[in-house]
């Protein structure tokens, strides 16, 4: 038990001091243990119980090139890792035998299973909502952090749940770490899941201690356990503030700090934060049921800080109920699971002048006119008076982009739909987006070594460098908008993903607009607080 100081707890060092007396007691002889490592609980019968954290053990001990001797329930997911050398005993009898070279226990091998793919619905399944759908999209590329507000029953949490589905496989060494995580905190390691990213949503009543860990001997939370997975933050403004904003520092590191007076702890967070919220304490905004200052009251209970670290943030309309189910029965025939070119499927943003740009920043994906669709202030809801009292000259942004209400209808015009390639209905299966995600992640990978939600401030400049018409554009922007320079990084950051997704090895004015048109919940707080 040696070293004294270092923290020690649970029943898995039972095997070990066993065989440790037997050999002090010279019935072992002649036996190098210095080449095993012993873990499990003893029962009263001698036979062994399984044990918490047998996958990262497994990956310890073939680091040092050691075998592992553990319970046979603990075998299978102990050679998940496959350089372990697993010997997996029912008892301690069996051990000793086989430590004596009397009865020896062949090398544990598990049975191959196939891997099962998470189940959590396809994207063909949201009809109409395609600016949400686009930014859902522009999320699972670049790993960003998304919000999505909006009235009850507009589909954010299905949009929610249909991330994991245009989300890469995860490779064999964060699988592993995050199946790690699992096993220390107890849950039951799966051989035909184990490699599936995770999905967790905790409820709005958990506490600090149990979203990102702790206790007198420190356990995992929910955000290590959705380590390179999803985090669902559902109903966002029910969530304690203080609860919200212990979130801040992982969201930036990707670790947590976890300190006790006992001892102190690093777990892995690098989770893809998605929230979900209504914008109006009675659910609807529109309703007019609470006066201005009673929904402000609701959302400040969000801090500012917090939203800074929220990539996309997207409203989901309500939608013509009759047309959607229209569009849906219309679909089933068009959706084609087989993934299509990828550059025709992307949507790229085209105008021909700087006022026209500034219309498209308050408009959804959707509602923005491709190449040959001309913008006209008239049609994008922005009045000359609106447009004079932003304060901003024609040489720049003509417009701040805040609609009267800051919640915009989810409309698809013809001519969005031809420009991208995806059939009338709008709708495409996750097999056809995932295709385009992987083929962007892997031009980030390949350009800078890491996706863009890591995207440090020097590599921003490195990797996104703007023109002096694109940097005017984009600061005369964020200042009619009120944002933060950590709005400002976040908004490069995202529109260095949507060049990504349009196969565009340079940032310009087209993705900077459409990245401006996901902070729609800072326009309506900026409209509330006028």
């Amino acid at each position: 038990m040696a070293p004294a100081d270092l923290p020690k707890g649970g029943s898995r060092f039972d095997l070990a001091i066993a065989i440790g007396i037997i050999a002090a007691s010279e019935q072992l002889k002649r036996v190098d243990l210095s080449q095993y490592e012993f873990v499990g609980e003893l029962a009263l019968s001698g036979n062994l119980r399984p044990i918490q954290g047998a996958l990262p053990m497994a990956f310890a001990a073939s680091k040092s090139n050691r075998q592992l001797v553990l319970p046979k329930s603990n075998g299978d997911e102990a050679t998940l890792v496959s350089a372990a050398q697993i010997i997996a005993a029912n008892s301690l009898t069996e051990v000793y035998l086989h430590l004596c070279n009397k009865r020896k226990i062949s090398a544990h091998i598990t049975k191959k299973v196939k891997v099962t793919p998470s189940i959590y619905g396809d994207m063909s399944e949201i009809v109409e909502q395609q600016h949400a759908k686009r930014a859902l999209e522009i999320a699972a590329a670049g790993a960003h952090n998304i919000l999505f507000f909006g009235p009850a029953g507009t589909g954010k949490s299905m949009l929610a749940n249909r991330l994991l589905s245009i989300m890469p496989e995860l490779d064999e060494e964060s699988a592993l770490t995050s199946a790690s995580i699992r096993s220390i905190s107890g849950d039951q390691i799966c051989p035909s899941t184990w490699r599936n990213r995770a999905f967790r949503q905790p409820h709005h009543t958990c506490s600090a201690i149990a979203l990102v860990g702790g206790g007198s001997y420190p356990k995992p939370g929910e955000i290590s356990l959705a380590h390179k997975g999803v985090l669902f933050l559902d109903e966002l403004p029910e969530f304690g503030r203080h609860i919200l904003d212990v979130l801040r520092e992982p969201m930036e590191t990707g670790e947590i700090n976890i300190s006790r007076a006992a001892q102190k702890v690093v777990y892995p967070a690098d989770f893809q934060l998605v929230c979900a919220m209504n914008p109006s304490p009675t659910g609807d905004i529109d309703d007019q049921r609470s006066n201005p200052d009673q929904v402000l009251r609701y959302l400040n209970r969000i801090s500012g800080p917090f939203l800074d670290r929220i990539d996309l943030q997207v409203n989901v309309p309500k939608i013509d109920l009759s047309k959607a189910l229209k569009i849906k029965h219309q679909s089933k025939s068009l959706i084609d699971t087989k993934p299509t070119n990828i550059s025709s499927n992307v949507h790229l943003l085209k105008v021909s002048s700087n006022s026209e740009l500034a219309s498209c920043i308050d408009r959804p994906y959707d509602e923005i006119p491709a190449s040959g669709s001309p913008i006209s202030n008239e049609s994008s809801g922005i009045e000359s008076s609106s447009i004079e009292s932003s304060g901003i000259e024609s040489s720049g942004i003509e417009s701040s982009g805040i609609e009267s209400s800051g919640i915009e209808s989810s409309g698809i015009e013809s001519s969005g739909i031809e420009s991208s390639g995806i059939e009338s209905s709008g709708i495409e299966s996750s097999a056809i987006v995932k295709s385009r995600v992987v083929a962007a992640q892997e031009r980030q990978l390949k350009r800078q070594g890491k996706l863009n939600k890591s995207l440090s401030g020097s590599e921003i400049e490195q990797y996104c460098p703007l023109s002096e018409t694109e940097s005017l554009f984009l600061s005369k922007a964020m200042q009619s908008m009120n944002l933060s320079m950590r709005a400002y990084h976040r908004t490069m950051r995202v529109a260095r993903t949507i060049a990504d997704l349009a196969c565009v090895e340079r940032v310009n004015q087209q993705h900077l607009a459409e990245a401006l048109s996901f902070r729609s919940f800072d326009r309506m707080l900026t409209e509330l607080t006028e």
